[in-house]
């Protein structure tokens, strides 16, 4: 028994605005939830959860997306619809020659359309990565956490791949940006059986933090909260 990885949760001011954008941007749909909304995924392609927060942001996000593209023309359509859809371009410190584009989502995440010459990306979909900040250890917890292939290994860089392929969660490796309180950024995973998955995760070196109404918070090796509720 394995966790799935059901969606990565981002905390904004606004979540009806954020997922409506996304799933513009991915041609989802949306989901409305209690505390915000959900555009899902399913076996290759990772979902996003948004829920509405007022908490302030401090520090720099801890996680971000990168969008596919095939041709210069297709990543440029790309840019276009993250435009008209409420997007900005953003400055995260890139060099004028590279070749991906940085935007900035309604919520304030950066995020990345590549370029369509990137083989480290190619047959992952349109959503092509998960890009973390965080350990190597943290890579191998999270594959043998979801049951992954470990698709990277070098130089303290990892990356993970379902082996039905798709979506990619890699991490860069130390040094690794100290946290300032909560994420904003995490996992939430789902499984048959909560309480006897959290033992598991428990025993790969997660931390198990608070008992929820829906179900349990813990913390994987480098201290990132994470939600695990029943399927």
């Amino acid at each position: 028994m394995v966790s799935r990885l059901e969606a990565v949760t981002f905390d904004v001011p606004d979540a009806s605005v954020s997922a409506t954008f996304w799933a513009g941007v991915l041609g989802r749909d949306v989901v409305p939830e209690s505390a915000g909304a959900l555009v899902p995924g399913d076996e290759t392609r990772v979902g996003l959860r948004f829920v509405t927060s007022d908490a302030p942001r401090v520090g720099p996000d801890r996680l971000h997306l990168h969008l596919t593209s095939t041709t210069a023309e297709d990543q440029q359509r790309t840019v276009d619809t993250i435009l008209s859809l409420g997007g900005r371009h953003a400055d995260v410190g890139q060099d004028p020659e590279d070749e991906f584009v940085v935007f900035a989502d309604p919520g304030g995440h950066a995020h990345c359309v590549i370029e369509p010459r990137n083989g480290f990306l190619s047959g992952t979909g349109f959503l092509g990565e998960v890009t973390c900040d965080g350990t190597r250890d943290v890579g191998l917890f999270w594959r043998d956490a979801l049951g992954w292939s470990l698709v990277w290994d070098e130089n303290g860089e990892t990356a993970v791949q379902s082996p039905r392929g798709g979506t990619k969660v890699s991490w860069g490796g130390e040094p690794v940006e100290p946290r300032h309180g909560r994420n904003r950024q995490r996992f939430d995973l789902r499984a048959a059986d909560p309480d006897r998955e959290a033992d598991r995760l428990v025993a790969l070196g997660a931390t198990r933090l608070e008992e929820m109404a829906d179900g349990i918070e813990l913390a994987d090796v480098d201290g990132n909260e994470f939600t695990l509720r029943a399927d």
